[in-house]
């Protein structure tokens, strides 16, 4: 006699969830952190904006600092956001504005790393009007002043193209008509120190405009700063290479884990309607 067919399984029990605890607060703990941070970021900037002359910070917004952080602060906190609440409430909708976002986010990066390389002329243009706009507005922004001292002082370089581009400033400006103290100088920053040097003369760029590269290279770098960003660009791609793998991995494993998650919360569902319609069932 044949031996019967055995019986097909029946539906998981309420218990059984497809949805991994995991992948869930993993995602949820590495946009909480990112939360926290842009928080950060948007209470620096605005105390940074508000410590600023209204009329100084209306001058210089589109190079203002603060308002970059403000800015990328407010973006992190919002894409943050729906990953976090998206992850802990199981929201698949807000699962996939945190989804598409970062991945938005991260082809532009990768579109902008791929175009600045292709088109380096281009690049070296834009580079050369931000440092331009921020020569003209080097007095205007107390922290952009501070971000361009240190960029020259570390790169050791002055102006953009050259010392000579510090001209473009109302107050370095060497026209005769230029009432400033300040007239046909260069900021502190561009000046050759010497490493034992205790007390740092702001005055050392004084007058360095009006003198040839030869006489005034004795006292100041002429050298522009982007031919040195270049430069220093080509000599630390590996570094370059580093930095960008560091940022774009985080957003990789962000989005893999949301789209994990969207799966499994959707077998989830999957799983309860099957459920319903087998209690609904008369032989079930």
């Amino acid at each position: 006699m044949a031996k019967r067919a055995a019986a097909p399984a029946g539906p998981l029990g309420d218990d059984f969830s497809f949805v991994s605890p995991v992948a869930k607060y993993v995602l949820f703990f590495f946009n909480l952190l990112f939360w926290v941070i842009s928080m950060v970021l948007v209470a620096v900037g605005v105390y940074a904006r508000l410590l600023k002359h209204s009329e100084a910070a209306m001058a210089c917004l589109a190079v203002d600092p603060a308002v970059l952080l403000v800015v990328v602060g407010i973006l992190t906190f919002l894409i943050t956001f729906c990953g976090c609440v998206g992850s802990l409430r199981e929201n698949i909708c807000l699962l996939q504005v945190f989804s598409v976002c970062l991945t938005v986010v991260f082809l532009l990066q990768l579109a902008a790393g791929v175009l600045g390389f292709v088109f380096s002329d281009k690049a070296r243009e834009k580079v050369s009007e931000i440092i331009n706009g921020a020569i003209v507005h080097y007095r205007d922004d107390l922290d952009l002043q501070n971000l361009i001292d240190f960029g020259q002082k570390e790169f050791s370089c002055c102006g953009g193209v050259s010392y000579k581009d510090w001209s473009q400033n109302m107050y370095f400006n060497c026209t005769a008509s230029n009432p400033s103290r300040e007239r046909c100088s260069v900021p502190f920053s561009c000046c050759l120190h010497d490493a034992g040097q205790a007390v740092i003369n702001t005055m050392c760029g004084h007058g360095m405009q009006a003198r040839g590269y030869l006489e005034a290279s004795a006292f100041i770098h002429t050298n522009g700063c982007i031919d040195k960003l270049v430069n220093w660009t080509h000599s630390n791609l590996f570094l370059l290479g580093g930095i960008t793998l560091g940022l774009a991995l985080p957003q990789l494993v962000g989005i893999v884990l949301a789209q994990l998650l969207i799966n499994q919360i959707r077998d989830q569902i999957k799983l309860q309607l099957y459920n319903q319609q087998h209690r609904a069932d008369p032989w079930y």
